[in-house]
């Protein structure tokens, strides 16, 4: 799939809670936005940060064809997020997309698909929850967090499907952690999707293998170059040691030594 370095201009800086916001944006040459797919990934350059010297990657969250805008879900956790999250309508960033290898969209509509998501981890699976459903499927969403004030875009997840909720302190849905949820014991799912935490998805991982079910993982090693030459991102798997921003993001835990 073809990369582009481009420009973009904000058209929309939307605060989710305070620790993290939804950035809008579109070409500012005009130009229409290139394929993506759900799971890939973009390196946005931040200027005026001198501890951010390298581009920062983001999962790209929903591609809004109608407007052409790219949604990106920024947390705040660094001097590079901190500087994105204060843009603002208008402003011009660069950006180097699409990047990595997304999910695998089945093509068997019968099949139960559960998306599971922690944290800032969930924006991924906005945009897979909706190609599902074009595509004819009915996944399901199993997303956690610490606190109800921690839970993102919660509200764009229902429009699409179902949605399950864990929270640590009980303050929305069932008490504890994702592999924790009773539509675990109640359901069998086909094919699992899950991004977040790293212990959260090898403990989502375990589950899988424990029922024998499909699952992919998208995973969130460190990605500063985004095209597999810097090295800083590498995962040793079965086949080796391999670039997550090249070789995945998204990788079947099959190919995973966890």
């Amino acid at each position: 799939m073809k990369k582009s370095l481009i420009d973009m201009s904000v058209t929309a800086n939307l605060s989710v809670n305070n620790r993290s916001v939804l950035l809008k944006m579109t070409p500012a040459d005009g130009s229409v936005l290139p394929e993506c797919k759900p799971g890939q990934f973009v390196e946005m350059l931040v200027e005026g940060e001198p501890k951010a010297f390298l581009r920062r990657p983001i999962s790209i969250n929903y591609v809004d064809v109608e407007k052409n805008e790219l949604w990106l879900l920024i947390q705040k956790v660094g001097a590079g997020t901190l500087k994105l999250a204060e843009v603002k309508e208008g402003d011009i960033i660069n950006i180097i997309y699409p990047l990595g290898n997304g999910f695998t969209i089945p093509n068997n509509k019968e099949q139960k698909l559960l998306l599971v998501g922690g944290g800032v981890g969930v924006a991924p699976l906005l945009m897979l929850g909706t190609e599902l459903k074009k595509a004819g499927h009915t996944p399901v969403f199993l997303l956690g967090a610490r606190t109800k004030d921690d839970l993102l875009l919660l509200d764009k997840f229902k429009e699409i499907s179902e949605v399950y909720v864990t929270t640590e302190d009980a303050s929305e849905g069932e008490k504890g952690f994702v592999t924790q949820h009773s539509v675990l014991t109640k359901e069998r799912f086909d094919f699992i999707y899950c991004c977040g935490p790293g212990p959260m998805m090898k403990a989502v991982a375990q589950y899988a293998n424990k029922v024998a079910t499909e699952c992919e993982v998208s995973l969130e090693n460190k990605m500063a170059c985004g095209i597999g030459a810097c090295l800083c991102c590498v995962e040793d798997t079965t086949n080796g040691n391999v670039c997550v921003c090249k070789e995945g993001p998204v990788f079947n835990i099959k190919r995973l030594k966890w």
